[in-house]
């Protein structure tokens, strides 16, 4: 348990409503009254923020997120399947949990995993990944124009804008914050 006026933003807590992570954290001492603390909560399991109050110095428990290094070993009807690198143990995690890092995820690849009490919360991912290119439409000529795209597909489904020189069977890097090219490895 830790008090109100401890907590700070990226920290986890465990509310009654479910796993929250702190985004923003204002201590408020009115002129009149007692002071408050306002917090912008992000729901880790559904993804909502919502805005709550609090007052000073009120109990609340502090959730302890384990980050560890996990490696992406294979899909299939039970989930995405990791393995501990410091204890080689192996687990399934939902396809609702892992989200929208599946679109990244290729086989071998390290990953850090959010754990709570057991359970996989959330995925992270490193900044890029290298991914194979399985399917590319040839660059017509004659466009040639500077900064021209066309849509490429990678191993793992993800459409991704690529330049007009990207071919199939090429390895691309891709950012996974926001989806785009960024070079020809």
């Amino acid at each position: 348990m830790i008090s109100t006026n401890e907590a700070r933003p990226g920290m986890a807590l465990d509310l009654p409503d479910g796993l929250f992570s702190i985004i923003e954290y204002q201590h408020v001492k009115p002129g009149k009254g007692k002071a408050f603390v306002r917090m912008k909560l992000k729901n880790l399991d559904t993804g909502a923020v919502v805005d709550r109050t609090f007052r000073a110095g009120e109990p609340v428990e502090q959730a302890v997120i384990d980050r560890r290094e996990h490696q992406f070993l294979y899909r299939d009807d039970l989930g995405y399947h990791f393995m501990d690198l410091e204890t080689y143990s192996q687990f399934a995690v939902a396809v609702e949990e892992v989200g929208e890092a599946a679109q990244y995820l290729v086989d071998g690849m390290t990953a850090l995993l959010h754990m709570y009490r057991g359970r996989a919360i959330a995925v992270e991912l490193p900044a890029s990944v290298e991914l194979e290119v399985t399917k590319a439409e040839p660059g017509v000529k004659g466009d040639r124009v500077s900064g021209a795209t066309k849509p490429v597909t990678v191993a793992t489904g993800l459409l991704v804008q690529a330049p007009l020189f990207v071919e199939e069977g090429d390895i691309i890097k891709v950012d996974t914050r926001s989806g785009e090219y960024l070079t020809r490895v």
